[in-house]
């Protein structure tokens, strides 16, 4: 490894225009339809997300990313990553480390672990894994103009369904990213089994650092995180979040030439007490028949759609502290320290692999 910033070429991958068929025969079919939230993330859908994450209402990010901020230098000791500066006078640089994200897309918060990881030692292996081309393209330009030190080895795949695997260089430790709340999006079965296959991947030493977003009104904290400020997040003023999920049918119309006409379909989003979720919905304004063409994944579709009739598209689960552990715990990872915002708004907890 060099002490200059290295970026290697993006692999080629197929968009699967038959894995989209398959999830909207399976998910519009059901008897309350649903799609999978990574349907959002084409090229468009990553912007808009981007977007997304700069407004005023969403606290996610900004608050996750003034965590890392503070925080970044004490992460990386509870680790027993620090410099040291003996007599004479040269750094003593501690084992080295190698990052990989899961649900990267364009890591623009990563940076400020990667910057502080290059204080540390004299190069750094970043492995982001995302289903968008475009966002790790971003990502890989970012980096290797701005942190010198860091190889960047990108793995385009739904690291839900697809095999990936995290590169260990020799006599390296790996620290695990899954952070911006992605685990969130998954009911508590499916994030169990995202993080016990992550587990797998890792060996004692190794750790990982969760970001989650937490619930509201949590019984002892001061302040209370209200369930206003969680809604106000996914019902923006300047509808970013309304066109994000719009952008799935007219994925769905591009990729399969399905009849849907978005202006058509209202964004809703609500809280769910008893599963402590965000929920996303794209309402039918009127009653309507969509038509899905014949495909790979099976004959011509007629979806009928009721007034008011919605489709699922992405739930977004909010965490207490019991929680957390539980979920860490069931994955075989250890709570080592949890970092909050003094508005008790977010979580950034590192865990560690037993």
């Amino acid at each position: 490894m060099t002490t200059s910033a290295a970026v290697y070429d993006l692999p080629q991958l197929d968009p699967s225009a038959h894995a989209v068929a398959v999830e909207a025969r399976r998910g519009l079919t059901a008897p309350r339809k649903t799609l999978a939230p990574w349907l959002f993330y084409d090229e468009a859908g990553s912007q808009l997300f981007e977007a997304i994450t700069a407004l005023p209402e969403y606290y996610l990010t900004r608050t996750e990313r003034a965590l890392f901020t503070a925080h970044a230098d004490d992460i990386f000791a509870e680790l027993g990553l620090t410099a040291a500066a003996p007599a004479s006078g040269r750094s003593e640089v501690s084992p080295t480390l190698t990052i990989a994200e899961l649900g990267a897309g364009t890591a623009s918060k990563t940076g400020i672990l990667l910057r502080a990881l290059t204080r540390l030692q004299p190069s750094v292996l970043y492995q982001p894994i995302d289903i968008s081309p475009s966002a790790l393209d971003q990502a890989c330009a970012q980096i290797e103009r701005t942190i010198p030190g860091v190889i960047v080895r990108p793995h385009i795949a739904n690291y839900v369904t697809d095999r990936f695997s995290i590169a260990r260089p020799a006599n390296a430790r790996v620290l695990a990213l899954y952070i911006g709340s992605s685990i969130g999006n998954f009911s508590p079965a499916e994030a169990r089994a995202i993080l016990t296959r992550l587990r797998a991947q890792l060996q004692p030493g190794d750790a990982l650092l969760l970001g989650t977003d937490l619930a509201p009104s949590l019984a002892g904290t001061t302040p209370q995180k209200s369930v206003s400020t969680l809604l106000a997040a996914y019902n923006d003023c300047a509808q970013v979040t309304a066109a994000f999920n719009r952008n799935v049918l007219v994925r769905l119309h591009r990729d399969l030439g399905a009849s849907f006409d978005p202006a058509r379909f209202a964004h809703r989003a609500l809280w769910n007490p008893m599963h402590s979720r965000i929920e996303m919905h794209l309402q039918s304004l009127s009653a309507q028949t969509i038509t899905i063409p014949a495909n790979s994944a099976g004959p011509a579709l007629s979806i009928r759609f009721a007034p008011s009739e919605t489709i699922h598209t992405e739930n977004s689960y909010k965490f207490t502290p019991a929680a957390l552990t539980a979920l860490l715990a069931a994955a075989r990872f250890t709570a080592a320290r949890t970092f909050t915002d003094p508005a008790n708004l977010f979580a950034v907890t590192l865990a560690l692999a037993g």
